[in-house]
Parts: structure tokens; C-alpha cells; sequence
């Protein structure tokens, strides 16, 4: 096979990767063919790298067969071991081992050139490549190990501020920009080698840096966010070492993600500057009233028994669960499921009520209910829901706080105010399932807990929830 039919070959490969990716990407969007959707990504991703290892010459195909093995083992460690609760900091450290595979790549790079002998005639498209790479990945990586950490609750939730930050943060990233500028301008040797090494360091600092003070609760949009940036990472990879499917596959990454951070801070009503720099959640925000006659919510939480539960629901007719992060701690989804079953055939019409930014990252609450086989009907989003919410004898809240806070529509002084929740505290009786009397991860007070048609059965989703479905069990078998 000649030089010309052979690239004719590769790029055709190239292209069914890339249409593959696009086909895989848009079936991801709906819960019927994720899987089927997940499927075909693999196989365009087996294609772009079979077809690379063709058009590249490979100095010793046994490297690349134990990096094969050692991914296969990982990967299938990760799917069997890593619990549902934890798909949060998982996806996490993979955005971050995507941004940390672009900076191998750009770094390969740079010392394969500096190894040359035509360093002077270096392509200055080819080193501001390098530059990006370096820069979004070292950006990516840390940053992503900040959020693994704090999603796995290593580090406090909480944000880390100190006085001057925005200045620091400011004066880093001038830093690397001036060093990336030398580096692409600059010809000798010496200056490259400090150069680069400057930016590598100062990238990684930076993003450290940067996710320090985001809130716990702000995490599903610093989820996206480094989402997207793992994929501008690899697409600036893929012009460094000039592989077409590469910056496909990044631009497809990047965009998404971009879309989905716009989405997320849509969904809290703040821009993604606010989320980055507000540093919200730092202290308990407590309501100063005054602003309005609902500006505050004086009354006492309410507890309510397994059994007094199970009355309630008993004689509902229409009831919405609201998942948040509790259900995915506690387990819970698939009990839930069960306890949705059992009021269906009592005649309740059961709904499950999703917030675009419960849980610790974009779609969580969706995964644990898809993963519970709850069926895709009944979930409804939250535009959706509010304007039934007053039809509704019963809300269920199991471990949500933000996305159901009443502050958030009537306490013009709290930090979460303008942000659209799903209006539980309309329901004839809100039933809300806490592990204890502590505020959420943001920190903030739920103004709901304390509405006069507000219940809580405290202790663990999981345990509660299975004592409510023991009510109904001893119903039906006496």
C-alpha cells in the first residue's frame, strides 16, 4: 500500500470516528440510549486509535500494550468498585487525568522539538499549541484534584479565601501569560526551557488556585466547567501532534461542556463569574429580614415517625419526590423506586421532581434513578413541575436543601436569592428525610424545614424509607 492511499485510508477512519462521536454524544442525551450512545463513543474512539498507531510510526508496540492492560484493569476496577455515591469525584479525577494526559502530550512535545536540530525554525502555531495545551491541562488536572478532594470530603466543602486572592489569582495568571508570550517569541534554547517550565508550574498552581474558593455547593458547575476544559486541553493536543480526530473529539468535549456550565449557572440564576469568584458558602448565611413581609421564616422543625409517614402517604393521591444528595449517600435510589411502586398500586400518581443542579454534579440525580430502573416518564424537570406543585398532597425531600429552599424566593438578603427552586413548600405536606439537624453542604439554613406544613423524619433515606414501606407491607398482609 502506497504513502497516498494509505493516508486516504487513515483520514477516512478519522472522519467515521468523528461522525461516531457526534451520533454517540447526541444519543447520551436521553436515558433510553445512553447506553447505546456510551457503545458507539468506544467504538469511535477504538477506531481514531487503531487508525493513529497506523499512521504513526511506533518505536515499540510493547509500551503501548501495557498501557492497554493497565487502562483495561483500571477502567474495569473503576466500573465494578467505584459505588454510584461516588460518581461525582470519580468524574472529577478523570477530567483531571484528561487534562494530565494534554500536558504529557504538549510536554512530549516540547523536548521531542528541543531535541532537534532546527529549534531556531520552530513553527510559532507550534508553540503557542504547546503553550495551550500546557496551560489547560496543568489548569485541569489540579483543579480537578482540588474538586475530587473536596467532593470526597478529604477537604472541607467550604471555600478557602484569604485577603488579596483575586490579586494573587490575577498576578498568576499575568505570570503565565507573559511566560507563554516569551515562550512562543523567544528562540534560545536557555529561555525556552525556563519558559516552559514557568508556565507548567504556574498552570498547575492555578488551578489549585482557582477552585480553592468555589463552594461545595457550587460544584456540579465546576464539574462541567472542568469538563469543558479537558477537552479544549485535548483539542489543542490534537493540533500539537496535528491528529484530526483528536481536536474533533476535544471540540465536542469542550462545547458540550461550555453549554452544560451555561445551563448550570442558569439554573442557580448567577453568572459563571459570580460562581468563580463569589466565594459562596464561605460562612452561614443567616436571613436579616426586612426585605419583604416573607423575608423570614420564624417556627420549630416538626419531626414525624416512620408510621405517622406511612399514614400520611397513605391517603395521598398525588406525590412528587425531590432526590438531592442525601439519596445518593444513603443509597436510597432503589428504595425509593420501591416505595414509588408501592403508592402506585395504592392509586397515587408518583412523580420524581429533578433540579438541574441537585447532587454534587450535572445529572446526578438522574444517573442514581436510571440506575434504580425508575422509568424516564416520571422523571420531570423543575419548569415543569412548579406549576403542579400546588396539586400535590405530598412532596417527599430526601437530603435536597438549595434547590428546595424557600429563601431562595422570598429573602431578598440571602446568598441564594433569585435562584429558580422547585417550589416544594407549595405541596399540602412536605415531608423532608435528614440525617440530623445541621445545614446542607452550601452551609445555608433551609427556611422549608421550618414551614408550619413541614415534617421530618430524621435518620438515614435508606432506613426510613424502608421502615415506611414496612408500614405498607403490614397493611397489606393483615
Amino acid at each position: 500500500m502506497n504513502a497516498a492511499t494509505s493516508a486516504i485510508l487513515i483520514n477516512s477512519a478519522y472522519i467515521v470516528a468523528s461522525i461516531l462521536f457526534i451520533l454517540g454524544l447526541k444519543m447520551l442525551g436521553r436515558q433510553a440510549s445512553a447506553r447505546r450512545g456510551n457503545l458507539i463513543s468506544g467504538v469511535a474512539m477504538l477506531i481514531a486509535i487503531v487508525a493513529t498507531l497506523l499512521d504513526h510510526h511506533v518505536i515499540d508496540f510493547r509500551w503501548i500494550i501495557v498501557g492497554l492492560v493497565a487502562g483495561t484493569v483500571i477502567g474495569l476496577a473503576c466500573a465494578y468498585w467505584v459505588k454510584m455515591t461516588s460518581m461525582p469525584e470519580m468524574v472529577a479525577l478523570l477530567n483531571g487525568f484528561g487534562g494530565l494526559a494534554s500536558l504529557i502530550v504538549g510536554a512530549a512535545e516540547f523536548f521531542r522539538i528541543r531535541g532537534g536540530t532546527v529549534l531556531p525554525e520552530r513553527p510559532i502555531f507550534t508553540s503557542a499549541t504547546i503553550y495551550l495545551t500546557i496551560l489547560i491541562g496543568g489548569i485541569t488536572f489540579t483543579g480537578s484534584v482540588y474538586a475530587f478532594c473536596k467532593l470526597a470530603e478529604w477537604l472541607s466543602g467550604r471555600p478557602i479565601l484569604f485577603r488579596g486572592q483575586h490579586i494573587v489569582n490575577s498576578l498568576l495568571l499575568l505570570a503565565t501569560v507573559l511566560a507563554g508570550v516569551v515562550y512562543v517569541i523567544s528562540g534560545d534554547p536557555q529561555i525556552l526551557l525556563v519558559t516552559f517550565g514557568a508556565f507548567t508550574l504556574l498552570s498547575l498552581v492555578l488551578g489549585w488556585t482557582l477552585v480553592m474558593p468555589i463552594g461545595g455547593g457550587d460544584m456540579p458547575v465546576i464539574i462541567s466547567m472542568l469538563n469543558s476544559l479537558s477537552g479544549l486541553a485535548a483539542c489543542a493536543a490534537g493540533f500539537v501532534i496535528n491528529n484530526n480526530v483528536l481536536v474533533v473529539a476535544g471540540c465536542l468535549v469542550g462545547t458540550s461542556g461550555v453549554i452544560l456550565t451555561a445551563i448550570m449557572c442558569k439554573a442557580m440564576n448567577r453568572s459563571l463569574t459570580n460562581v468563580l469568584f463569589s466565594g459562596f458558602g464561605a460562612a452561614p448565611a443567616k436571613s436579616a429580614g426586612g426585605e419583604g413581609e416573607h423575608a423570614t421564616v420564624e417556627g420549630e422543625l416538626k419531626p414525624i415517625s416512620a408510621e405517622d409517614t406511612f399514614a400520611v402517604l397513605e391517603a395521598a393521591r398525588q406525590v412528587v419526590i425531590i432526590p438531592g444528595y442525601g439519596m445518593a449517600v444513603s443509597q436510597a435510589q432503589h428504595v425509593v423506586r420501591e416505595l414509588a411502586e408501592i403508592l402506585e398500586q395504592n392509586g397515587a400518581e408518583v412523580r420524581f421532581a429533578i433540579h438541574p443542579v441537585a447532587g454534587r454534579m450535572p445529572g446526578h440525580m438522574n444517573v442514581l434513578l436510571a440506575e434504580a430502573n425508575v422509568p424516564y416518564e416520571q422523571l420531570v424537570e423543575m419548569d415543569a413541575i412548579n406549576p403542579l406543585m400546588p396539586t400535590m398532597d405530598v412532596a417527599i425531600v430526601i437530603g435536597a436543601n438549595d434547590v428546595v429552599n424557600p429563601a431562595a424566593a422570598r429573602d431578598k438578603t440571602s446568598p441564594i436569592y433569585g435562584m429558580p427552586i422547585i417550589k416544594a413548600y407549595e405541596a399540602r405536606t412536605v415531608i423532608c428525610l435528614k440525617r440530623g439537624k445541621g445545614t446542607g453542604f452550601s452551609g445555608l439554613e433551609n427556611q422549608l424545614f421550618l414551614l408550619p406544613n413541614t415534617r421530618m423524619l430524621y435518620g438515614d433515606a435508606k432506613g426510613s424509607l424502608q421502615g415506611v414501606i414496612s408500614e405498607f407491607k403490614s397493611l397489606a398482609a393483615s
